[in-house]
């Protein structure tokens, strides 16, 4: 699903109602202290590209990769620049992949995907002023499920040659973590056949060694029940893992990833929440 804001109201300002929600986002975006690369290739399909968001000042910066949604379907890195850019003003090295989605493939193609993108990420942080012992995994909906599976279920990862130990957190904005039955008949070809889609819930592959997690909802999402915050967060809590559930009230699906623009920003403090978990979680990395 592409973003959609309720900004016009917000602003006031009319002239706001000639441009996209996501135009005004990017838009102010492109005054950031930040270097913005793109096209970058960790592929050989066109869908496999990256940009990169490197942060202006010295490195070695902590590393993210930012995975956007689009319920599997959809979706174009060029439209999450305000996220990338967000994120490196902060002081993070932002790496947001495409992936391929449905009909072109189907689980788990784009999660091998996303783990050849953190592979690049990985090889590449320190060129790009980085530090690769410091990397962690974004997401929003789609791409939270997708960072989720590559933080929770180690074969993914290895796939590219890499651990979840690799990986110093997860944070994830409104993700389907424990969604089934599906109901969707897209969703259902997407998955496969359901006897095989246990295994296409991260909720299933939570261990006591997991990456440190950090789940952002929005109390009013229509679109994925913030209960799977919750519920992956105290399944966690009962294996011996570290999360953190953090449910806004006044947040939707929407607008819990537009916060991190500075015109939502007022909205709710997740850029803030996001920029600590990197810090907090990247330091016990290095220092471990």
């Amino acid at each position: 699903m592409i973003l959609g804001f309720a900004l016009i109201p917000l602003l006031g300002i009319s002239i706001l109602a000639l441009m996209s929600p996501l135009t005004l986002l990017n838009t102010a975006a492109r005054f950031g202290a930040y270097d913005r690369v793109t096209g970058i290739a960790y592929g050989a399909d066109p869908r496999q590209k990256l940009d990169v968001y490197r942060p202006r000042g010295e490195g070695p910066h902590p590393v993210a990769v930012f995975f956007y949604g689009g319920s599997w379907q959809e979706g174009d890195r060029a439209l999450y620049r305000f996220v990338g850019a967000a994120l490196a003003s902060r002081g993070i090295l932002t790496i947001i992949p495409d992936y391929r989605v449905y009909p072109q493939v189907r689980f788990p193609d784009f999660l091998d995907d996303a783990a050849a993108s953190v592979r690049w990420a990985r090889d590449h942080a320190a060129s790009q002023e980085g530090d690769p012992d410091r990397l962690v995994l974004l997401g929003h909906s789609a791409g939270a499920h997708i960072a989720a599976m590559l933080a929770l279920d180690p074969q993914w990862l290895e796939s590219a040659g890499l651990s979840p130990r690799d990986i110093a957190g997860m944070a994830g904005l409104a993700g389907p973590y424990d969604f089934l039955p599906l109901k969707d008949p897209v969703l259902q070809i997407i998955f496969g056949p359901e006897t095989k889609r246990d295994r296409t819930q991260p909720i299933n592959f939570v261990a006591p060694d997991a990456p440190p997690l950090l789940l952002i909802a929005g109390a009013k999402d229509r679109t994925v029940d913030p209960g799977n915050s919750t519920r992956l967060a105290e399944r966690a809590a009962r294996v011996g893992a570290q999360a953190r559930a953090v449910i806004y009230p006044n947040l939707d699906h929407r607008t819990i990833l537009g916060t991190v623009s500075p015109l939502l920003r007022p909205l709710a403090p997740v850029l803030d929440d996001i920029t600590r978990f990197v810090v907090t979680v990247t330091a016990k990395a290095k220092a471990g």
